[in-house]
């Protein structure tokens, strides 16, 4: 994974032990920045994207996901894929 974000250089020693434990607690506190940073990167890249389909009629999409979105000629209208328990059907969007 290409690095995205900047780290504090790692090898740097003070000779004033404050300034090095505070440089140390930064450079803690950037690592953890980062990974957070990082996660969320990867969350949202892998998080499925919307479909959007243009059909006759919404029969014709074989395996509609929740969120998937459709333009319906037949009924001239957008409608969305509904999925919440027992339901699962097709809603008009406008």
């Amino acid at each position: 994974m290409p690095v995205r974000y900047p780290e504090l250089p790692k090898f740097v020693r003070f000779v004033d032990s404050e300034v090095d434990n505070l440089y140390t607690t930064l450079s803690e506190w950037g690592a953890k920045l980062l990974l957070d940073l990082q996660t969320r990167d990867i969350q949202e890249e892998t998080r499925p994207s919307t479909n959007i389909f243009t059909v006759v009629t919404v029969t014709q999409i074989g395996r509609p996901q929740a969120g998937n979105i459709a333009y319906s000629a037949s009924r001239g209208k957008f409608v969305g894929y509904v999925s919440l328990g027992a339901d699962t059907s097709w809603h008009d969007l406008n």
